[in-house]
């Protein structure tokens, strides 16, 4: 039986879901416009994901200048791409700057329009007796990013392995895992750098692709191919300057295809248009998996069995059949957005979450599919919209 909600409070600004670099970018676009706003944040601390859910070795795949939230560039002492650490502190400092407080350990259960109010009703869970209260506002701003919970696949087999399965959320260094056998399941950008830092700490790495894949050198021609990509569509439409991008990526990189690596049909700006699926930057594992340090297995699992040959299990692949052994399963399988389970907004469903304004007030940060740089744009459009509002009532 639903618990009711304790206590109400009435919020005269907007309300964000979510203190992430989404919800800090709109709360600083809002604050400069001198409009109060409420965070509330299911963790204990800004950017959780960053915080606690990445590996040691994470660096942005873009120049900072392309990451940088509204109102605040990085220090320029910072390199081109800076570390987790590095930004953490400078999302730290852009909470500081801009005096954003955010509500932590506050998860949302539940937010829905109240059309005979008018208003907002969202209902968070949390505090120290892990009450419920209900939060009444006029403006929702949905920022937890198309990146809230880790997705685990199902494996036939996989619930009886013998040793330690892990999601990448929780992977931090090769460290542990030095001259040990590991199975990284996922080539995207997770799985292929957990590979590498696998490589670099001595254990014995070997990658599950699921699926066709689009990897792109991080530069090309001198600068960040990402840079390199925008400038040329403000000329060239984008089936062009995927044309160009894939004619340069194997000039450099070479055929993918001949390591397991099958290219996606569509072209790799156009696939993330379409879909949200993100190329695969190299930063040196391919040079890994040309050389055999990196095993391969395509196009993916069968199942996975017991063995007597180790503490593990027996892998077979689709293609061949072969198997081998391991001691550790990683699975880079990505995340989910898990909005759909507490908004209850029809026009904000999963397949439909890449606009930054709904109806009623509702508005979205995050969800372009355009990284960092794309909330950033969210976040001033929503903002003034938001600014508007304010200042007519």
């Amino acid at each position: 039986m639903a618990r009711k909600a304790e206590r109400c409070a009435w919020v005269p600004g907007p309300l964000i879901v979510g203190a992430g670099p989404s919800g800090l970018a709109v709360a600083a676009c809002l604050r400069n416009k001198g409009v109060p706003c409420l965070i509330l944040e299911r963790s204990n601390c800004i950017a959780s994901l960053w915080q606690l859910k990445t590996y040691n070795r994470l660096c942005l795949h873009l120049p900072k200048n392309l990451c940088e939230l509204p109102l605040m560039p990085f220090p320029e002492n910072f390199p081109e791409y800076p570390s987790k650490q590095q930004f953490i502190s400078y999302l730290e400092a852009y909470a500081k700057k801009f005096d954003i407080l955010p509500m932590f350990n506050r998860t949302v259960v539940s937010a829905e329009y109240d059309n005979g109010l008018g208003l907002w009703r969202v209902k968070a869970v949390g505090g120290g007796a892990k009450e419920e209260m209900e939060y009444v506002c006029r403006w929702l701003v949905v920022a937890t990013g198309e990146n809230t919970e880790a997705v685990m696949p199902e494996m036939d087999g996989i619930r009886d392995f013998n040793g330690l399965i892990m999601h990448t959320s929780s992977y931090k260094s090769g460290e542990t895992f030095r001259d040990k056998k590991v199975l990284v399941v996922g080539c995207g950008n997770s799985g292929m750098e957990v590979c590498l830092d696998l490589c670099n700490h001595n254990a014995l790495p070997s990658l599950v692709v699921r699926d066709s894949v689009h990897i792109l050198p991080r530069e090309m021609l001198g600068q960040s191919t990402f840079r390199l990509s925008m400038f040329l569509l403000r000329w060239l439409p984008m089936r062009m300057v995927d044309r160009l991008l894939l004619m340069f990526s194997r000039a450099i990189l070479g055929d993918t295809a001949l390591f397991g690596l099958r290219r996606p049909l569509l072209g790799p700006l156009e696939l993330k248009s379409l879909t949200g699926k993100t190329p695969v930057l190299d930063i040196g594992t391919l040079a890994k998996i040309k050389s055999g340090e990196i095993k391969m297995y395509y196009p993916g699992i069968v199942a996975v069995l017991p063995t007597e040959l180790s503490v593990g299990k027996s892998l077979f692949s689709c293609s061949d059949e072969t198997s081998d052994d391991f001691d550790a399963i990683i699975l880079a399988t990505g995340y989910k957005s898990n909005v759909p389970y507490w908004l209850k907004e029809r026009d904000f469903s999963e397949n439909n979450i890449n606009g930054w304004k709904g109806e009623h007030g509702l508005y979205a940060v995050g969800f372009s599919r355009k990284g960092l740089s794309g909330a950033s744009i969210d976040a001033r459009n929503v903002a003034q919209d938001i600014e508007k509002c304010w200042k007519l009532s």
